[in-house]
């Protein structure tokens, strides 16, 4: 999604009453009408800096749509919630994911830094059964955290 895309997410989402926005976004996330807006829903979530997001998004991660499962991965990245962790170590374990979404997955995981997170990419950095891409890639985002 360019920056056409993340600035009528933002115009969309500015626009909504202040007293019921977040609830009404929700709400959008869960049309399984209008995958389009479930995506606008999905981003403006994760860039509300809003706890009562967290929830949709972690359901969103178990979606059918894998690019409704991205977006709310990478709300969840941008959120950085302990609560997320579970969710996320899920799709980082799941072999039949799409790549893309283990890696948005790892990243998440390394963004909120919590002990369980930092510990499951580590076992899956030694874990040499794993894809090696996707180990190269969480062995990046371990050094960039440096704190493991």
């Amino acid at each position: 999604m360019g920056m056409i895309a993340v600035s009528k997410v933002d115009e969309w989402y500015s626009s909504l009453p202040e007293t019921d926005r977040i609830y009404r976004i929700i709400e959008k996330t869960m049309d399984d009408r209008s995958p389009k807006e479930r995506i606008w829903a999905l981003m403006a979530l994760g860039n509300s800096g809003d706890p009562r997001a967290v929830r949709s998004l972690v359901d969103c991660c178990k979606d059918q749509d894998p690019e409704i499962r991205l977006r709310a991965i990478e709300g969840l990245h941008n959120l950085r919630s302990g609560r997320a962790v579970e969710v996320l170590i899920d799709r980082l374990r799941d072999k039949e994911e799409l790549p893309e979404i283990r890696q948005r997955a790892a990243a998440a995981l390394a963004a909120i830094r919590s002990y369980s997170a930092m510990k499951e990419l580590r076992i899956r950095n030694a874990d040499t059964d794993e894809d090696g891409a996707l180990r190269s890639f969480i062995g990046g985002e371990l050094d960039r955290v440096q704190i493991w």
